[in-house]
């Protein structure tokens, strides 16, 4: 507004001028000035009285590369707006306004490349007259705030891995998972016929049953060490990836994801119930803290180890899990065949005996 204030207090200033000297062509220019000062100053005063500028997401999540809806509305008060524009940082510039309308709808949509919290920074409506003496902004409301959720990539299996199982081996590999002997306990009330151990009732032991290995303990689990990614799009890679093989797995045959920070591995089942805190997850996870391994040894299932790093093998005890272990990393290892491919990872198998239970687990649940 300083300078519609300076343009009339120079309009003024000319008149008395004018008036004291007798200097006729002083007061066009005076009366000119002082009327586009004060008018410029009015128009916009009285025009910004009562506007407001309203937002309105679509979702306050959304996952990657997907578009988010947004609404902005502009009110007028008692008056039409004057000309101006809507400041929006979501927009690569302004979005200009015609003068006299009363209200205003702009319907844009955004995408995020990367998951993380978004703050988007709330927008302003701008009035100002063609000459840009006077100008008003008026805020919009606080800060929102958007997640952004890591992106499910399809999985991709690309070979059939070193030591390649026969097709009716792989089909014992994946009965095995539920019908594999634990060990005995004392029979409970309930359990059916087929688990009683005659061997050690014939014994004298008294009435035995076979304990057998738990179902969550034979699925796949997904493990994500989010440590020392050398560059920032790595940790995304890996996240994109523990976060594609878990869904994989988990509509189809069940799985267990296990994040940094857990003592205990997540259980997701085929109706994706556990799924959605799992996502939150996922999309804030940092660098700083890695798994507790202990959760994922002498599993029968098997097991996915995400590394946002590129290592050469397994942690300790990841290796030799009876169902073997996968490692996936962001981009491929030179002079070794990766067994499969997800959101620009490659998965290796750790052991020597690994690539066959792997294929096997990832075919049983194509």
């Amino acid at each position: 507004m300083r300078s519609a204030l300076g343009c009339a207090a120079l309009g003024a200033v000319l008149l008395i001028v004018a008036g004291t000297f007798d200097a006729e062509p002083l007061y066009v220019t005076g009366a000119a000035l002082l009327l586009l000062g004060a008018g410029a100053l009015i128009w916009i005063g009285v025009g910004s009285m009562g506007a407001k500028l309203t937002r309105e997401i679509g979702a306050r999540s959304v996952v990657e590369d997907q578009p988010l809806q947004v609404k902005l509305f502009a009110h007028a008060g008692r008056f039409p707006l004057p000309p101006g524009w809507i400041d929006e940082p979501l927009l690569p510039e302004p979005l200009r306004l015609p003068a006299a309308r009363r209200q205003a709808r702009v319907r844009i949509e955004v995408t995020f490349g990367r998951r993380g919290r978004r703050k988007l920074p709330p927008p302003a409506l701008v009035l100002r007259d063609p000459f840009g003496l006077a100008q008003r902004v008026i805020t919009g409301p606080a800060t929102d705030e958007v997640l952004v959720l890591p992106r499910v990539f399809p999985v991709s299996v690309t070979a059939g891995g070193g030591d390649a199982t026969p097709a009716h081996a792989r089909a014992s590999l994946l009965a095995a998972a539920e019908t594999e002997v634990d060990g005995l306990r004392p029979w409970r009330e309930g359990s059916p016929a087929s688990r009683i151990h005659w061997q050690s009732f014939a014994r004298g032991a008294g009435l035995m049953e076979r304990k057998l290995i738990s179902e969550a303990d034979s699925r796949p689990i997904v493990i994500l060490d989010p440590r020392a990614p050398a560059e920032p799009e790595h940790l995304d890679a890996a996240v994109r990836a523990a976060t594609s093989l878990a869904v994989y797995f988990a509509k189809r045959t069940g799985c267990s994801l296990l994040l940094p920070g857990d003592r205990r591995a997540a259980v997701i089942e085929p109706d994706m119930a556990t799924w959605p805190p799992l996502h939150v997850r996922l999309a804030l996870l940092g660098e700083d803290v890695g798994p507790s391994l202990a959760a994922a040894q002498n599993r029968r299932g098997l097991v996915i180890y995400v590394a946002a790093r590129v290592v050469d093998r397994a942690p300790r005890g990841l290796g030799r899990t009876p169902g073997g272990c996968l490692m996936v990393v962001p981009g491929q290892m030179g002079g070794r065949r990766p067994l499969l491919e997800v959101a620009g990872c490659y998965g290796y198998p750790a052991g020597r005996h690994s690539g066959g239970a792997a294929v096997a687990a990832l075919e049983g649940a194509a």
